[in-house]
Formats: C-alpha cells, structure tokens, sequence
C-alpha cells in the first residue's frame, strides 16, 4: 500500500502567511541573540563612553559624572530605542497578517499618524502635561484609536486586504489636521520636532517605567494570539471554517496593534518603516510574533547607532543631533525600492 502525503496549499499571491510551526523558528533564536547583542555593544561604542564606564555600572554604583550620563542618557536612549523597534515590529507583523496585505503598516493605516496627532493635541491644548509619561500615552492611545477608526469607516464593509488604500486617505487627512494645529500655534513648533521625524533622544528612566510595561504586556498579548492570527490570515472563510469569529479576530488584532503603536508613539514620535520592514524580515526567517519583536528592536537600535554616528561625522549640534526617524525613513525608503526591483 502506498501512502501518500498531501501538500500545503500554496499561498495565495498577496496574501501574508503566518509561521505556525515553532520547530521553525528554534534554530533562529541563538542568531538573533548574537545579532541583539552586536547592535547593543555597537549602540554602546558609539555613544563614546569608555566600556570601563560601562562595566562599572554592572555593580551598581553610579558615582562619577561618565557613570552618570551612562545611566541617565545613554541607557534609557538605547533601551528606548529597542523597546520602540520592539513595539513597532510587532504592530506591523499583527496587521499585515491581520488585513493580509504586506503594505500594512501603523504608518499607513492611521493609527501612528493618528496617534501623533493625538499627542500634539494633548500638548498643544494644555490637556496633557508636556513631560507626562502617562499623558503621552493616553493622549497616544486616544489618537491612535481614532486614526484607524477613521480609516476602518473608509474601508467598512470592504475586503480587509484593500484597507491600506484608506489607510493613506486617512493618513493624508491626519496630517492635514497636524499642520494645521502646528499653525494654530506656531510657536510650540520646536517642541513638535521631535514628535513629527522620530527620535529616541530625551527619554529618562521615568518614561520608560511607565511606557515598558505597556509595549512589553503588549507584545506577550500579541504572542498568546499568534495561533489566531495564523487561523486568520489566510482568509476569514478560512477563519470560520475552524470556528473564529473573523470580525471578532480581527478585532482583538486590531486593538492589540493599536495599543502597541501608541506605546512606541509615546517615546519616540513618528518613526517610519520599522513596522513596515522588519515582519518581512521576521516572516522570511521563519518566525512569528517574537521574531517580529527582536527584529524590530534590532532595526532600530541600528538606526540610532548609524544616526549617532552620522551626528558625530557631521559635527552636528543640533540637540536632536541626527534624528534616528531620518535614518529609518532613508533605510526603508531603500529597502522597498530593493524590493521594488526584484518582483
């Protein structure tokens, strides 16, 4: 007798598929470590401060003036910057299998321009101290929310796959309203910069206690859903054939990627691309939500390294220095054309 084994169907061309199998991904976890930590040590390197001074913060004491600027710039700009990639790699992975588009990303579907926009309001308005962790958050969450609402009620009642095509009307509308509350008061300009190119520069440990919970709680929410989101992205017929709800799905998915954008938004502004590259990267790796995460954080913790060192070529004294959302929207805006040119 002749056992036969039956075949996986094939992808369907547009669609994004999800990684079930962890057995996948076990062989890629000790690279990923490897290369976390190159970019950590590079990220250290560049900053200037002697390993020496590094080292020495491992026993806890932080006593000189190099320790200090260490413990209270660099170390929260690094992790800032990993927490943020993080955050944004994991956003990106939940909706473009979620709407099953591979030009899914927070920036192109309303929520992060809808979550600056909520940030420069909450500022702008007096609502929202101007150095409050919570606040940006809030304010974060509640623009984000309102961003991909306005996009969700272009595309209602539409195929999910061709929701990015409102995603860029709904962006587009969300940045009319941010220049035009730039306008409204001109003066606060300076302060907005940071918001509307992206940096991971200015955030202290403050920030971070509050904002880390929230991206790293997140993140865990995203990885116990990854089994929905692979019964998901196929399709929704798919979906309910194996007894999901696909509005139901897609909307724990949606919600999860909203509050995971706002997370990031909080700390770092807009940054561009990172949510829009690296699950490309994570899927060809064969990983998922975790995957998605590390590469993130890798991506971006890479672009600040590039950006500082950029900002110390080119003698810059700007307080911003080379903002990090420069380098990622040059780095992406390369790596599409790249792959622009080979399909």
């Amino acid at each position: 007798m002749t056992i036969t084994r039956r075949r996986a169907p094939a992808a369907t061309p547009g669609r994004v598929a999800v990684p079930t199998r962890a057995r996948r991904t076990g062989g890629r976890a000790p690279g990923a470590a490897v290369l976390l930590g190159c970019v950590v040590a590079a990220h250290v390197l560049v900053s200037g401060q002697p390993l020496g001074v590094v080292f020495g913060l491992l026993d806890g004491a932080v006593s000189g003036v190099n320790e200090r600027i260490v413990w209270e710039l660099g170390l929260p700009r690094l992790v800032t910057a990993l927490l943020t990639g993080a955050a944004l790699g994991v956003a990106g992975y939940v909706l473009q299998a979620t709407l099953r588009n591979p030009l899914a990303a927070p920036e192109f579907s309303g929520v992060n321009p809808g979550a600056i926009l909520g940030i420069l309001a909450g500022f702008t308005l007096g609502v929202v101290p101007a150095d409050s962790a919570a606040g940006a958050l809030a304010a974060a969450l509640a623009g984000g929310a309102a961003g991909g609402g306005i996009t969700w009620l272009f595309a209602a009642r539409r195929d999910p796959a061709h929701l990015i095509v409102y995603g860029l009307l709904g962006s587009a509308l969300l940045a009319g309203m941010t220049t035009m509350l730039l306008a409204y008061q001109p003066s606060r300009f300076g302060n907005a910069l940071r918001w509307l190119i992206g940096s991971v520069e200015g955030r202290v440990w403050e920030h971070l206690a509050f904002a880390s919970w929230w991206i790293l709680g997140g993140i865990a929410v995203a990885w116990a859903c990854s089994a929905m989101l692979a019964v998901l992205a196929p399709s929704d017929d798919h979906a309910a054939s194996l007894g999901l709800h696909p509005g139901l799905g897609r909307g724990i998915a949606l919600t999860v990627a909203v509050a995971l954008t706002a997370g990031a938004a909080s700390l770092s502004g807009a940054i561009a691309f990172v949510g829009l590259v690296t699950p490309h990267a994570a899927r060809r790796l064969g990983g998922g939500v975790l995957t998605a995460a590390v590469a993130g954080a890798v991506a971006l913790a890479g672009a600040d390294t590039l950006a500082q060192l950029a900002g110390h070529l080119l003698n810059v004294t700007h307080r911003l220095g080379v903002p990090t959302g420069v380098v990622t929207a040059l780095a992406g805006a390369a790596v599409l054309i790249r792959l622009g040119k080979s399909q």
